[in-house]
């Protein structure tokens, strides 16, 4: 059976655990990997949000910069916060389930809680700015804490792990232990084992065969397939087609403990976790 949760937020608590809960990607971007420039505008991406919230996502994560392969260049705060801030604003008065902010950066997660958010989703794992920790802390936010290697310039095109699942593991400690320090609660906290950042072909999928070993964390699980690099090399297929090996490596994720699913394409998802939970037991 799967571990339960209660996540803390600042406007009140997320259970976790009795059915997956989804995570709606919306990416206020001009060039990201998959819907890059379709949500720019803040009006558009407004709708997309609260028609992600209609397709049945359960949390809605709005991001600012983008982490593909072959970006170009790292986005400034400032520019992140331009394009997140007035979207969470006006989303934070229309949406029903909690909003989280994609960011690395603590002045864009500070401005992005005050704006409205609820969780702060930190690729780094509290690697690459110093501050965020305490931003979060002082904030009352949680906190996604995701396992990547490299830096901002360089998350991708490392070499493969000779230990996949204890250089993930021994990252998400660190990145707990520093949130610990700052005084992010336990109750606040939730992992991810960074799907593709810094991770060959073979690392991802000892990651998601092997899922079940964070658990030892007593911490939520969050897992975020959609799409990405590791689907198309070994199906040999562009991002538009990806669909089915994203929802079945999401499958897989349910079945060994995750908690939330991070996606792109939330109708679709919400029939496969679904499922997964119903024959699992998880919803019953």
């Amino acid at each position: 059976m799967r571990q339960r949760f209660r996540l803390q937020l600042p406007s009140g608590t997320l259970e976790l655990g009795r059915k997956t809960l989804i995570m709606g990607i919306l990416n206020v971007t001009p060039d990201s990997f998959y819907d890059g420039g379709a949500y720019l505008r803040p009006d558009e991406a407004v709708k997309h949000g609260l028609q992600l919230e209609d397709q049945g996502a359960d949390l809605v994560d709005v991001g600012g910069e983008s982490t593909r392969p072959d970006r170009p260049g790292s986005v400034s705060a400032a520019d992140e916060i331009r394009r997140v801030v007035p979207v969470i604003e006006q989303l934070a008065r229309r949406l029903t389930v909690p909003i989280s902010v994609d960011t690395y950066k603590s002045e864009v997660a500070r401005r992005a809680v005050a704006a409205g958010a609820s969780l702060v989703n930190d690729i780094s794992g509290l690697r690459f700015d110093s501050h965020m920790a305490a931003c979060a802390a002082a904030a009352g936010a949680a906190m996604v804490l995701m396992h990547s290697r490299g830096t901002p310039r360089r998350l991708h095109g490392l070499p493969a792990l000779k230990r996949p699942l204890q250089s993930v593991l021994a990252g998400l400690r660190h990145s707990m232990e520093k949130a610990l320090r700052a005084g992010i609660p336990r109750s606040r906290i939730v992992l991810d084992p960074g799907l593709g950042f810094g991770k060959g072909v073979e690392d991802n999928l000892v990651v998601l065969r092997r899922l079940e070993v964070l658990r030892r964390f007593q911490l939520p699980i969050l897992v975020g397939p959609s799409r990405k690099s590791f689907i198309g090399n070994l199906l040999n297929l562009p991002v538009e087609q990806r669909l089915l090996g994203s929802l079945a490596s999401t499958a897989v994720a349910v079945i060994q403990g995750a908690h939330i699913i991070r996606v792109h394409d939330v109708g679709e998802t919400r029939q496969v976790v679904r499922m997964c939970d119903a024959i699992m037991g998880f919803s019953r």
